[in-house]
């Protein structure tokens, strides 16, 4: 596990170091305009992943963004609420085992029956596989799985304000994903304590 944690704190860390000068102006001049390249970093690309890449592969590197950022925002979300002692009612299992009696955070997994784990890895397997995707072939942008069906009035919305909701939504996918990585480093870390900060603030969280 805590492979795992230093391999992922490696390669989100990668992803916001410096800019540095790419090998070719190709990608700068298709994709600098991009949403996401904005200030103050601008574009930036320290892996080289985009040098001499098309269209095609820049929106299925978005496209794994965006579903990372959503993925990590509804983590986040998750470790809060949790934290704040809210659980569902009754049992997780037939043993007996109450959902206030799972732990928070990592330590969850030593409680959650296999065949909970199991389930978990299956729902969202279904949801990768057969939801969460542009099913329809009407996506507008990578990430739009609306799919005909789940407007929300986003085509009310002018060209500017979806524009700025997109951003909006990267960004905060882009700080959640270094935050729920963050929470579990911090989780492995001496103190057991992903809210550490917190308490260095002198505004301790009983996790």
């Amino acid at each position: 596990m805590k492979t795992a944690i230093a391999a992922s704190l490696i390669a989100s860390a990668a992803a916001f170091a410096p800019t540095k000068v790419a090998n070719t102006n190709t990608a700068l001049k298709g994709f600098e305009s991009e949403i996401g390249a904005q200030p103050p970093f601008g574009f930036y690309d320290p892996l080289g992943l985009l040098d001499d890449a098309d269209q095609e592969r820049f929106d299925n590197l978005r496209y794994v963004e965006v579903k990372h950022g959503r993925i990590s925002m509804l983590a986040v979300l998750g470790h809060i609420v949790t934290t704040a002692g809210v659980r569902l009612p009754g049992d997780i299992d037939y043993s007996g085992t109450a959902f206030a009696d799972i732990p928070n955070g990592l330590a969850a997994f030593s409680k959650i029956p296999a065949a909970g784990v199991l389930q978990i890895f299956l729902f969202v397997g279904f949801l990768e596989l057969n939801v969460m995707k542009d099913v329809t072939g009407e996506a507008a942008f990578p990430g739009d799985f609306r799919n005909g069906a789940l407007d929300f009035g986003w085509d009310n919305f002018d060209e500017e304000t979806q524009t700025s909701k997109r951003a909006i939504e990267l960004n905060n996918g882009r700080a959640a994903m270094m935050g729920i990585l963050g929470l579990m480093v911090h989780e492995m870390l001496p103190t057991h304590d992903p809210y550490m900060i917190n308490a260095i603030a002198g505004q301790p969280v009983d996790f």
